[in-house]
């Protein structure tokens, strides 16, 4: 498998887990839904 393909498995993976979290958990860990394929994709702005 190659590594851009196995980074956007993972990167997909991800991003289906932290939407299946509710605002509250999202909020616990730091970040709201509208940040998440920002942070995924590494470009996320510090707040």
């Amino acid at each position: 498998m190659s590594a851009n393909f196995s980074n956007w498995l993972r990167r997909r993976q991800s991003r289906n887990a932290l939407m299946k979290l509710d605002d509250r958990q999202l909020a616990d860990i730091g970040i709201s839904r509208s940040e998440i394929d920002f942070l995924l994709d590494g470009t996320r702005q510090h707040r």
